[in-house]
């Protein structure tokens, strides 16, 4: 486990920096100013950039990258081989699975869902999760399918479940989602 006195980190001694899941492991790299709550583990082979903030029993997995001033909320599960950009919120129980690209000033709120299988345990195919362009909006328990682009700046109602790409600054609501001119109210971006 890695000392982070000297990066201003506030670092609760309930939580794991540095879980080893094989022989030739590296610590993870965390970057000042971060605030990590108890339960959050954090596996080898990650690295983060300032500013990181958890919830309480976050999960980051192994060969995740992640930029500077991100949110990971409470419950939140970044399943490993991702890689996120700045400026990201993840609230509260969201699931990032393997081989997902998230953008920066990008919001995920909770209980948001991306997937990385299209054929759960049906049909031996190479995981791809989805691709979260730069200012979009994931609302709250909204579901993503594999594969699944959202464009920049685009905003995914609540409860969606997105089936195909999303794009740019558009907004995509119901299930399976429509896409929708995006309402002057919500064009802008992010104010993350």
């Amino acid at each position: 486990m890695s000392d982070h006195s000297e990066t201003n980190a506030n670092i609760d001694p309930g939580a794991s920096l540095g879980h080893e899941y094989d022989e030739d492991t590296t610590e993870p790299v965390i970057g000042p100013d971060a605030t990590v709550r108890s339960g959050t583990i954090i596996y080898d082979d990650v690295t983060i950039g300032k500013g990181l903030t958890t919830g309480h029993n976050a999960l980051i997995r192994e060969h995740t990258t992640i930029g500077d001033n991100v949110i990971i909320g409470t419950n939140t599960v970044v399943d490993g081989q991702c890689d996120i950009g700045s400026s990201v919120s993840m609230q509260t129980n969201v699931y990032v699975p393997t081989n997902t690209v998230i953008g920066n000033n990008v919001f995920l709120g909770p209980n948001a869902v991306l997937t990385n299988d299209p054929y759960p345990v049906r049909d031996d195919v190479t995981l791809k999760g989805p691709t979260v362009r730069d200012g979009a909006s994931v609302g709250a328990n909204a579901t993503v399918l594999p594969d699944v682009t959202i464009g920049q700046d685009a905003f995914v109602a609540a409860g969606a479940t997105v089936t195909k790409d999303v794009p740019a600054e558009t907004l995509a609501v119901g299930t399976p989602a429509t896409h929708q001119e995006l309402p002057e109210s919500l064009q802008g971006g992010n104010e993350i």
